[in-house]
Formats: C-alpha cells, structure tokens, sequence
C-alpha cells in the first residue's frame, strides 16, 4: 500500500499539469504583444540578428508562443507546442546574449520559460491531457476491432490453434496513434 501511495500517485501528473497551465497561461500574453506592434518587434528583436524577412519571422515567434501556450493549456499537441516555445526561446536567448552580453535580469525569465518548455518536451503532457485521452481510446478501440478480428476468425475456423498470435507480437499494438509517443506520456 505504502508503495502504491509514493510511486503510483497522481501528484507527478498534477505536477506537469500545473507546468503546463502555468507556463501557456503566463507566455500567452507575449505573442498577443508581438502581434499588437508587429513592425516594433521586428525592428528591435530580430533585424538585430540579421535574420532575413524579419517581418514574417516575427509572425511565426508570435504564433509560436500564442498557438503553443494554448497547446500547453488545453493538453492537445502539447510537445509540439512545447517544441515551438523552446524554439522561441533559443532564439531569443540568443538575442539576449548578442545584444546585451550575460544579463541574468534579461535572461532569468527566458531561461524559466526554456527549462518549462524542455521539461513539458521531455516529460510529456501527463494523464490529465487531451493528447493522453485520444491516445488512450484511440488505441482501446483499435485493440477491441483487434480482439474482435481474432475472434470472428477463430469462429470461422479461418484461423487453427497454431496460428494464432505468437505470444511475444500478442502484446504489440495492432495499430498506433500517430506520433503516440511524442503526443502522450
């Protein structure tokens, strides 16, 4: 019992729950700035960098950070999400870095909203996600058609005894979600 309550909890799920709500909550409003002056954020931001058609470069870092903060609420697509924030926030690290030299009051919150974007990425959205509930009924489905094939044909006498399922592919999945392993955990 005393195992069960320490290893089989719902506070690590909790935990990256909060992660999520927390960092796409707070993030949110800095793509909604970016797009309210969006001529202003490339002229400071990213023709510094020399990067070309900065305009638009403009428009992906603040759809990244609007459509991956919702991402991250919601619990749907959530490491791709995750994975626009973290790029977001290289580059713009990188801008911190080039333009200002080590500046920790520029960097800290750069680097929070980097460790929380990895962290999400590495650790996935959790069980209490949108991505984790399709993955788990997409696939409870998919095994139900696959249990109700076998039987129909066991039925039919189309398949014997001996050519059954090897015991090692018996646990295999018969289908899976797409990119089930980067949507769920």
């Amino acid at each position: 019992m005393l195992s069960s309550i320490l290893y089989r909890s719902i506070f690590k799920d909790l935990a990256i729950l909060l992660l999520r709500v927390f960092t796409g909550s707070l993030l949110i409003h800095h793509g909604f700035e970016k797009l309210n002056d969006i001529n202003n954020f490339a002229d400071a931001f990213v023709r510094p960098l020399h990067l070309p058609f900065p305009v638009t470069l403009s428009y992906i870092a603040a759809v990244s950070e609007i459509g991956g903060s919702w991402s991250l609420i919601i619990g749907l697509g959530t490491r791709f999400g995750a994975s626009a924030i973290l790029g977001t926030m290289s580059v713009a690290i990188y801008h911190a870095l080039v333009t200002s030299g080590f500046n920790i009051y520029l960097l800290e919150l750069l680097a929070l909203y980097f460790a929380s974007a990895a962290s999400i990425l590495l650790l996935g959205p959790g069980k209490l996600s949108a991505d984790y509930l399709i993955n788990k009924f997409y696939l409870r489905k998919v095994n139900l058609l696959e249990i109700d094939l076998i039987q129909k044909n066991k039925k039919d006498n189309r398949i014997k005894p001996s050519d059954e399922i090897p015991p090692k592919t018996r646990n295999k999945k018969f289908a899976e979600f797409p990119f089930s392993s980067f949507l769920s955990s």
